[in-house]
């Protein structure tokens, strides 16, 4: 198999015909073997009764269904370990994602990039969208040092090793070319034509939005410390104690000149301190024994073995 496409849906059953026919018109003219993969997320619109209407004239297409909502990660992380095209490319089922940009996502591809990032620079979203989506990829971009603009485009493009090492859970989905250029793969992106949303409501809240902001703490954390969790936990503890016993030795020196510290605020503060900053040293201990080992995802990272 080439390519898979890849496409989560959740209650998106007016624009799923369109889409599909508009997909395989592109892929037909790439002349590669294909397969479409959707992953209905737990609609409740009658999207599932589409697809299966789809299945039946489209024998490319592969239906995987959710019993409740999970979640885009969820599901992409589903249709990743189906997939069975050497290139996998991921877009929404709103039609707000173009699929005539399918070919240049391949040619990126071709050209030597592991995963190719879309870029919706001219959006028709509404502002309560963009707004927090901007400030995302503006944080995100400083956070990480990773120069792209639309971290949460739906359009992307992975070569298949890319999808079998990162691991796709929470809201993380948003952040994959973080975790993808953490592991050593080439990043890039492409600017895209983008729609206005043509059949049902955007799905973004809230809610998201914290979500987004906890994964990327997530993503931090693994890429700066996932491998050497004692210099975070170590640095906080050993800021911790000596601020811990800093204030231990003052209040034994005023100890020794004749004052009261028992009942003062401070030396419960310098005892806390102390304890929370040897939680953390040993937090970092326990971390590292973890890390000791090789586990799946860094042999999964592995480019080639050289005998």
């Amino acid at each position: 198999m080439d390519v898979s496409i890849v496409i989560p849906l959740y209650n998106e059953k007016d624009s799923l015909k369109e889409l599909t026919e508009r997909v395989i018109s592109q892929l037909k003219l790439l002349k590669k073997k294909y397969e479409i993969i959707f992953i209905d997320d737990g609609s409740r619109d009658g999207s599932f009764d589409i697809l299966l209407e789809l299945k039946k004239q489209y024998t490319e297409i592969r239906i995987i269904r959710f019993r409740k909502n999970f979640g885009k990660s969820a599901a992409l992380s589903e249709g990743f370990k189906r997939a069975n095209g050497e290139m996998v490319i991921t877009m929404d089922a709103d039609l707000q994602d173009d699929p005539a940009e399918i070919p240049g996502f391949i040619k990126k591809l071709e050209s030597g990039l592991d995963l190719v990032s879309g870029w919706k620079k001219k959006r028709h979203d509404p502002i309560s969208k963009t707004v927090p989506s901007k400030l995302f990829n503006l944080a995100t971009r400083i956070l990480t040092g990773i120069k792209i603009h639309d971290f949460n485009c739906g359009i992307k493009a992975y070569r298949k090793a890319v999808i079998k090492a990162i691991p796709v859970y929470g809201e993380l989905h948003r952040y994959l070319p973080v975790l993808a250029h953490w592991q050593g793969f080439k990043v890039g992106e492409i600017i895209v034509q983008h729609h206005a949303r043509k059949f049902g409501k955007t799905k973004f809240g809230f809610r998201r939005f914290l979500s987004g902001f906890f994964d990327l703490l997530t993503v931090l954390f693994i890429t700066r410390y996932g491998q050497k969790p004692l210099h975070l936990f170590g640095f906080v503890g050993l800021l911790s104690m000596f601020l811990g016993f800093s204030i231990s030795l003052y209040l034994t020196i005023l100890w020794f000149q004749g004052h009261g510290i028992g009942q003062r605020p401070l030396l419960f503060l310098g005892v806390l301190l102390v304890i929370v900053g040897v939680q953390s040293f040993t937090l970092g201990f326990i971390g590292e024994m973890l890390t000791s080992t090789r586990d799946e995802s860094f042999e999964c990272s592995i480019q080639d073995e050289i005998n």
